[in-house]
């Protein structure tokens, strides 16, 4: 019997494991019945090549519905959300690759590695079980695992209809099948609406004579969420160093409103932020934004074109080929090997924030008027080291300046044993973020600049806690006033503090290219001049 007893055992709690790493609930569930079916049946079923084919479409069943359900753990730590095998699967390079620039290659693909031998040797061990020779269906042992077997089944039965036997009991083979099959087809449903819309709905080009002859920053802050601004964990650094930008700005004669905007992911996948600005449409997956791209649909780089501007994306989180940036059709791309910087790498973070600003202010933005779109990192995970804002910007140079601060602090793998630790560097670095863009909006922003500097998602509910919302904050400043004062109608608020009474109320990114057609394009009755263009369509 310690076959039936040590195999259904062993088997439950690689089911249920997954389970309490996705609702931090050890010991609950506490029960997979699914468990107490298989590993009787198997031990019961006659010898033959039933059973093998039986025994190997099982294992497979548990091995898919296992991983399942420790990457539906996995994404809901990462991004807040359940894992849809029809969208998520070419995320596994991008989280191998930010394991990476967190611990190091080494130690990445060791977890890596370790992981995989852990469930292979799992699978392997009940592969060994119940394909190891049967009991005698007549006898007491295989008597009393018919009977388990039975038992589990109409227990199993109970939780489908409804009628749980006890609520320490889960399916979770079942309903991870389920749930991934609904996704498949929901998801293959809506693939084919949001590829009609493209090609039937497209979104046109158009020249926005309002902001012809100006600078227009489109600049993301990394992991710069409402929760930064509204929980009191955060708040207190956030806060004050907003309060201090909005009086700098305004001892500066210029002008900022503020307000928040519903980002389309929360934890990561930046890039999906980015295109749902830019392209006015809604992009919350990878699938999505491979259409988009690939459909050649316009975007603010096709509007801004047309009004005049050189367009221009500044990536120095970029390490690798990116053909999605050419994709767009900016007149300049540039990632970090294109950016002459000679100071230390800070762990995942290829370079500092003003290291970034400053070279962009030094050698990107010329005489003629800009659109560019930059994404700032230094308040990427994993939030080690903390810099400090350098005051004198004439210093920083090709970026030996910061040399000190390479091996600054606790390396992730120490801070990350920590949550309370993990969550005062997210403000702390959020908080250089914010200050750092903020100095530079001194030097750069005049009466021919609009700089919109907005958070590109929330950070991972270890940070915010489970439903938090995916509000963003946005911050507009001007040395004009005028370019501001449509953004009121929009709820946004003067200064650097936005209204956080409502954020689940707040728009969305997608509308954020809508408004500024509206306003500084040709049909907002206002500016003449206009140029419709359609849609940019392959070659």
């Amino acid at each position: 019997m310690w076959r039936l007893f040590l195999g259904a055992s062993a088997l439950n709690v690689l089911l249920v494991a997954p389970l309490w790493w996705r609702f931090s609930t050890i010991g609950e569930p506490l029960i997979a019945w699914e468990a107490w079916v298989i590993v009787p049946l198997m031990l019961v079923f006659p010898k033959g090549m039933s059973r093998r084919l039986l025994g190997v479409a099982l294992i497979s069943w548990v091995a898919l519905a296992t991983i399942a359900n420790l990457g539906n753990a996995a994404t809901y730590m990462a991004f807040g959300r359940s894992l849809n095998l029809y969208l998520d699967t070419p995320l596994v390079r991008s989280i191998f690759h930010l394991l990476v620039g967190n611990v190091g290659q080494v130690w990445a693909v060791c977890a890596m590695l370790a992981g995989i031998v852990l469930l292979l040797g799992s699978f392997w061990g009940l592969a060994r079980l119940l394909l190891a020779s049967p009991l005698p269906l007549n006898s007491l042992k295989g008597g009393i695992a018919l009977g388990i077997a039975v038992l589990a089944v109409v227990l199993t039965l109970g939780d489908l209809t409804g009628k749980p036997f006890m609520h320490q009991a889960a399916l979770p083979m079942i309903k991870a099948t389920r749930f991934q099959w609904q996704q498949v087809v929901i998801t293959h449903q809506a693939h084919l609406t949001f590829a009609e819309q493209l090609e039937t709905a497209p979104l046109q080009a158009q020249a926005l004579p309002g902001l012809a002859g100006r600078n227009v920053l489109l600049t993301f802050v990394e992991s710069y969420g409402v929760s930064a601004l509204d929980d009191p964990r955060y708040s207190n650094v956030l806060r004050p160093k907003l309060a201090t930008m909005e009086r700098r700005l305004k001892e500066r004669g210029l002008h900022v409103v503020s307000g928040l905007l519903e980002a389309p992911i929360r934890g990561g996948q930046s890039w999906l932020a980015h295109a749902t600005v830019l392209s006015g449409r809604w992009i919350d997956n990878q699938l999505w934004y491979r259409l988009m791209l690939s459909t050649q649909s316009s975007t603010l780089i096709d509007d801004f074109k047309a009004t005049g501007q050189r367009t221009l994306s500044i990536m120095p989180a970029i390490t690798f080929a990116w053909p999605e940036g050419e994709a767009y059709g900016f007149d300049d791309i540039v990632v970090a090997k294109n950016i002459e910087y000679a100071g230390p790498a800070l762990n995942w973070v290829t370079m500092p924030d003003q290291f970034t600003l400053d070279y962009t202010q030094r050698h990107l933005l010329g005489d003629s008027p800009v659109f560019a779109q930059m994404a700032l990192i230094s308040s990427h995970a994993p939030w080690t080291p903390i810099l400090p804002v350098i005051d004198d910007w004439e210093t920083i140079g090709d970026g030996t300046i910061f040399a000190p601060w390479e091996h600054a602090g606790d390396p992730p793998e120490v801070l990350w044993q920590d949550v309370e630790r993990i969550r005062d560097h997210y403000a702390w670095s959020v908080g250089y973020a914010v200050e750092v863009t903020g100095r530079w909006a001194e030097r750069v922003v005049d009466d021919k600049t609009l700089l919109i500097v907005l958070g590109d998602h929330q950070p991972a509910p270890l940070i915010t806690g489970n439903n938090a919302s995916a509000a963003v904050p946005v911050h507009i400043i001007s040395g004009d006033p005028e370019l501001l004062a449509s953004f009121y109608t929009h709820g946004f608020v003067d200064g650097t503090m936005p209204t956080l009474a409502s954020p689940e109320k707040a728009a969305r990114m997608s509308q954020l290219r809508r408004w500024l057609q509206e306003e500084f394009g040709a049909e907002s009755g206002t500016k003449n001049g206009a140029i419709a263009l359609p849609t940019r369509t392959t070659p």
